[in-house]
Protein backbone atom coordinates (compact mmCIF):
# COMPACT_ATOMS: atom_id res chain seq x y z
CA UNK A 1 0.00 0.00 0.00
CA UNK A 2 1.64 3.31 -1.05
CA UNK A 3 2.39 5.75 1.76
CA UNK A 4 0.70 8.54 -0.19
CA UNK A 5 -2.66 6.67 -0.32
CA UNK A 6 -5.61 7.55 1.92
CA UNK A 7 -6.13 3.93 3.03
CA UNK A 8 -2.58 3.76 4.38
CA UNK A 9 -3.09 6.94 6.40
CA UNK A 10 -6.51 5.92 7.68
CA UNK A 11 -4.95 2.73 9.02
CA UNK A 12 -1.97 4.54 10.51
CA UNK A 13 -4.07 7.21 12.21
CA UNK A 14 -6.42 4.55 13.58
CA UNK A 15 -3.55 2.48 14.99
CA UNK A 16 -2.64 4.80 17.86
CA UNK A 17 -4.11 7.66 19.91
CA UNK A 18 -1.86 10.26 18.27
CA UNK A 19 0.73 9.89 15.52
CA UNK A 20 2.25 13.39 15.73
CA UNK A 21 1.16 14.71 19.13
CA UNK A 22 -0.89 17.79 20.00
CA UNK A 23 1.75 20.51 19.81
CA UNK A 24 2.46 22.33 16.54
CA UNK A 25 5.42 21.46 14.39
CA UNK A 26 8.47 23.36 15.63
CA UNK A 27 9.03 25.14 12.29
CA UNK A 28 5.36 26.13 12.06
CA UNK A 29 5.49 27.70 15.50
CA UNK A 30 8.79 29.43 14.76
CA UNK A 31 7.72 30.82 11.38
CA UNK A 32 4.10 31.76 12.05
CA UNK A 33 3.81 32.80 15.71
CA UNK A 34 4.15 36.51 14.88
CA UNK A 35 2.27 36.53 11.56
CA UNK A 36 -0.91 38.66 11.82
CA UNK A 37 -3.92 36.32 11.81
CA UNK A 38 -6.31 36.09 8.90
CA UNK A 39 -7.67 33.20 6.87
CA UNK A 40 -5.52 30.09 6.49
CA UNK A 41 -5.52 26.73 4.77
CA UNK A 42 -3.72 23.85 6.48
CA UNK A 43 -3.25 21.52 3.53
CA UNK A 44 -2.72 17.86 4.46
CA UNK A 45 -3.56 18.80 8.05
CA UNK A 46 -3.41 15.26 9.42
CA UNK A 47 -4.63 15.11 13.03
CA UNK A 48 -4.95 18.88 13.11
CA UNK A 49 -2.21 19.91 15.53
CA UNK A 50 -1.12 22.89 13.41
CA UNK A 51 -4.66 23.89 12.45
CA UNK A 52 -5.79 23.89 16.09
CA UNK A 53 -2.71 25.87 17.14
CA UNK A 54 -3.34 28.47 14.44
CA UNK A 55 -7.01 28.81 15.36
CA UNK A 56 -7.00 28.50 19.15
CA UNK A 57 -3.74 30.23 20.06
CA UNK A 58 -3.14 32.61 17.17
CA UNK A 59 -6.65 33.62 16.11
CA UNK A 60 -6.65 32.36 12.52
CA UNK A 61 -9.79 31.26 10.67
CA UNK A 62 -8.71 27.89 9.31
CA UNK A 63 -9.69 25.51 6.55
CA UNK A 64 -8.14 22.16 7.55
CA UNK A 65 -7.92 19.79 4.59
CA UNK A 66 -6.93 16.12 4.41
CA UNK A 67 -7.97 12.99 2.54
CA UNK A 68 -8.09 10.87 5.70
CA UNK A 69 -11.48 10.94 7.49
CA UNK A 70 -9.84 9.24 10.47
CA UNK A 71 -7.29 12.04 10.79
CA UNK A 72 -9.96 14.72 10.48
CA UNK A 73 -12.09 13.19 13.23
CA UNK A 74 -9.03 13.21 15.49
CA UNK A 75 -8.52 16.84 14.54
CA UNK A 76 -12.09 17.66 15.54
CA UNK A 77 -11.49 15.98 18.90
CA UNK A 78 -8.34 18.04 19.42
CA UNK A 79 -10.33 21.17 18.58
CA UNK A 80 -12.99 20.22 21.13
CA UNK A 81 -10.26 20.16 23.77
CA UNK A 82 -8.85 23.52 22.61
CA UNK A 83 -11.87 25.43 21.24
CA UNK A 84 -11.01 28.53 19.18
CA UNK A 85 -13.21 31.61 18.91
CA UNK A 86 -13.93 30.73 15.26
CA UNK A 87 -14.53 27.01 14.63
CA UNK A 88 -12.18 25.27 12.20
CA UNK A 89 -13.65 24.09 8.90
CA UNK A 90 -12.60 20.44 8.47
CA UNK A 91 -12.70 19.21 4.87
CA UNK A 92 -12.14 15.79 3.34
CA UNK A 93 -10.50 16.47 -0.01
CA UNK A 94 -7.67 15.56 -2.35
CA UNK A 95 -5.02 18.12 -1.46
CA UNK A 96 -3.67 18.11 -5.02
CA UNK A 97 -7.00 19.52 -6.22
CA UNK A 98 -8.36 21.55 -3.31
CA UNK A 99 -9.03 25.26 -3.76
CA UNK A 100 -10.49 27.35 -0.93
CA UNK A 101 -13.71 29.32 -1.54
CA UNK A 102 -11.88 32.63 -1.13
CA UNK A 103 -8.36 34.05 -1.36
CA UNK A 104 -6.47 33.28 1.85
CA UNK A 105 -3.66 34.91 3.81
CA UNK A 106 -1.74 31.71 4.56
CA UNK A 107 -1.34 28.26 3.11
CA UNK A 108 0.56 25.80 5.27
CA UNK A 109 1.82 22.53 3.80
CA UNK A 110 3.58 20.46 6.44
CA UNK A 111 5.18 17.11 5.53
CA UNK A 112 3.11 16.45 2.43
CA UNK A 113 5.34 13.86 0.76
CA UNK A 114 4.09 13.12 -2.76
CA UNK A 115 5.64 12.20 -6.10
CA UNK A 116 6.80 15.31 -7.94
CA UNK A 117 3.85 15.73 -10.31
CA UNK A 118 1.26 15.51 -7.53
CA UNK A 119 3.34 17.73 -5.24
CA UNK A 120 3.64 20.36 -7.95
CA UNK A 121 -0.14 20.44 -8.43
CA UNK A 122 -0.69 20.95 -4.70
CA UNK A 123 1.97 23.64 -4.40
CA UNK A 124 0.79 25.62 -7.41
CA UNK A 125 -2.85 25.50 -6.31
CA UNK A 126 -1.73 26.64 -2.86
CA UNK A 127 0.14 29.62 -4.27
CA UNK A 128 -2.72 30.57 -6.57
CA UNK A 129 -5.07 30.49 -3.56
CA UNK A 130 -3.19 33.26 -1.77
CA UNK A 131 -4.39 36.82 -1.56
CA UNK A 132 -1.78 39.44 -2.51
CA UNK A 133 0.84 39.49 0.21
CA UNK A 134 -0.26 36.09 1.52
CA UNK A 135 2.24 33.57 2.85
CA UNK A 136 3.04 30.06 1.64
CA UNK A 137 4.94 27.94 4.14
CA UNK A 138 5.99 24.45 3.08
CA UNK A 139 7.99 22.07 5.25
CA UNK A 140 8.94 18.51 4.45
CA UNK A 141 11.55 15.79 4.59
CA UNK A 142 14.49 16.96 2.50
CA UNK A 143 15.95 14.72 -0.20
CA UNK A 144 19.25 14.62 1.69
CA UNK A 145 17.50 13.23 4.76
CA UNK A 146 17.29 9.79 3.16
CA UNK A 147 21.05 9.19 3.41
CA UNK A 148 22.31 11.79 5.87
CA UNK A 149 19.39 12.43 8.23
CA UNK A 150 17.01 10.53 10.46
CA UNK A 151 13.51 9.13 9.89
CA UNK A 152 11.07 10.19 7.22
CA UNK A 153 9.99 8.29 4.11
CA UNK A 154 12.55 5.95 2.60
CA UNK A 155 11.27 6.57 -0.92
CA UNK A 156 13.35 9.22 -2.73
CA UNK A 157 10.51 9.93 -5.15
CA UNK A 158 8.48 11.66 -2.42
CA UNK A 159 11.33 13.71 -0.96
CA UNK A 160 12.20 17.22 -2.13
CA UNK A 161 14.39 20.24 -1.59
CA UNK A 162 13.45 23.89 -1.12
CA UNK A 163 14.81 24.41 -4.62
CA UNK A 164 12.29 21.91 -5.96
CA UNK A 165 9.48 23.97 -4.46
CA UNK A 166 10.85 27.13 -6.03
CA UNK A 167 10.86 25.32 -9.38
CA UNK A 168 7.29 24.11 -8.78
CA UNK A 169 6.22 27.75 -8.53
CA UNK A 170 7.83 28.86 -11.78
CA UNK A 171 5.71 31.53 -13.47
CA UNK A 172 3.81 32.50 -10.31
CA UNK A 173 4.86 35.83 -8.81
CA UNK A 174 6.28 34.94 -5.40
CA UNK A 175 8.89 36.56 -3.20
CA UNK A 176 11.02 34.00 -1.39
CA UNK A 177 11.53 34.79 2.29
CA UNK A 178 13.45 31.64 3.26
CA UNK A 179 14.40 28.54 1.32
CA UNK A 180 16.82 25.87 2.44
CA UNK A 181 17.56 23.06 4.86
CA UNK A 182 16.80 23.12 8.58
CA UNK A 183 18.02 20.53 11.07
CA UNK A 184 15.46 19.04 13.46
CA UNK A 185 16.72 17.18 16.55
CA UNK A 186 15.20 13.71 16.94
CA UNK A 187 15.03 12.23 20.43
CA UNK A 188 17.21 9.14 20.72
CA UNK A 189 18.83 9.58 17.31
CA UNK A 190 22.52 10.21 16.75
CA UNK A 191 21.90 12.77 14.04
CA UNK A 192 19.12 15.27 13.30
CA UNK A 193 16.46 15.01 10.64
CA UNK A 194 17.03 17.24 7.61
CA UNK A 195 13.92 19.18 6.63
CA UNK A 196 13.31 21.39 3.63
CA UNK A 197 11.73 24.73 4.53
CA UNK A 198 10.27 27.09 1.94
CA UNK A 199 8.52 30.35 2.80
CA UNK A 200 7.36 32.90 0.25
CA UNK A 201 4.78 35.65 -0.18
CA UNK A 202 2.43 36.21 -3.10
CA UNK A 203 3.04 39.22 -5.30
CA UNK A 204 0.57 42.06 -5.40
Amino acid sequence: MPVWGSEYWDERYASMPSVWGAEPNRWVAEQLADLPPGTAVDLACGEGRNAVWLASRCGWRVYAVDFSPVALEKGRELERRNPPDVPITWLTSDVTEYLPPEPVDLVLICYLQLPATARRAAVRNAAESLAPGGTLLMIGHDSRNLIEGTGGPQDPSVLFTAGDIADDLSGIEMTIVQAGEVLRPVEGAERPAIDALFRATRGT
